[in-house]
């Protein structure tokens, strides 16, 4: 919760109604429909929080939203979005916007179960796809796929300003029937539906020219709704990680990282190590 760790930026709960129906306009820009719904439930959970528990660390709409450069159509500019699960970064090129990773995504309670909200699955599709997919496994694909008995309790990657590929667990995609591959390729463009089709058409190309056959699917801990569960799906170019552990598994993180061009990446030491003062 933002109320607990201050995001640098200026929060929506500063902005005048007209800032903020701007603010929530330049967000809308850097999402597809589907993701700017799964957003706005996300930041709608707060309020939701609030009501159920009072606890004063729950601030509806405490995100902060920090611009990098001068935003010109003519300039590279950068601009991010973040707070109590969410945290989306952006890079403007020449008028072109890239959504660069991480792209943090987390839904508290997964499932609402009392209030205006209730039923109210923000990321549920993230769950019973990747549920579904394991469950057609065989016994034998499951050995594989099922990697640990228990849930890390949090994602593997954390806060972590750079990432590498984890460690190469669970079933790779050639090991799959076709039927599992397209439910394992639906999966996939769910994490990337949430961004403007062009930019989600880029980054399935990019997976695919990188070879979706080396894709693997991972799972650890409980197999049924309700049970602390975890999972990874991860390519030579790409991490997904999604965990439901905490609150008695009712409580879900999501990231996707890029092990090349993620923001954490400290280009000024590069500079000095390429080129000598």
């Amino acid at each position: 919760p933002a109320a607990m760790i201050k995001r640098k930026g200026i929060n929506l709960t500063e902005l005048d109604k007209k800032q903020k129906r701007l603010a929530y306009d330049l967000l809308e820009s850097g999402l597809s429909e589907t993701g700017n719904e799964k957003v706005r439930n996300i930041i709608d959970l707060e309020r939701v929080l609030l009501e159920l528990t009072g606890s004063e660390i729950r601030v509806p709409e405490l995100y902060s939203i920090m611009i990098f450069g001068e935003p010109s159509v003519e300039s590279t500019w950068a601009w991010r979005f973040e707070g109590h699960h969410v945290s989306l970064n952006f890079t403007i090129v020449d008028g072109t916007m890239t959504a660069t990773s991480p792209r943090f995504l987390g839904s508290n309670p997964a499932t609402v179960t009392d209030g205006d909200r209730k039923g109210l699955r923000a990321l549920g599709v993230e769950e019973d796809l990747a549920r579904q997919l394991f469950k057609s496994l065989d016994s034998k694909q499951r050995e594989v796929a099922h990697f640990q008995s228990i849930a890390y309790g949090e994602i593997v990657t954390n806060r972590a300003t750079e990432v590498g590929p984890l460690s190469h667990v669970g079933l790779r995609a050639n090991r799959m029937t076709k039927d599992q591959q397209q439910q394992l390729k639906s999966l996939i463009e769910t994490y990337a539906s949430t961004m403007p089709r062009t930019l989600a058409e880029q980054r399935m190309t990019a997976l695919r020219e990188a070879g979706m056959d080396k894709i693997r699917f991972g799972w650890a801990g409980q197999t049924e709704p309700g049970e602390p569960h975890y999972y990874r799906i991860q390519g030579p170019t790409f991490l997904i990680e999604y965990d439901n552990v905490q609150n008695n598994a009712n409580h879900v993180h999501t990231i996707w990282r890029d092990f090349d061009g993620d923001f954490g990446r400290d280009l000024l030491k590069e500079h000095y190590l390429n080129h000598p003062h």
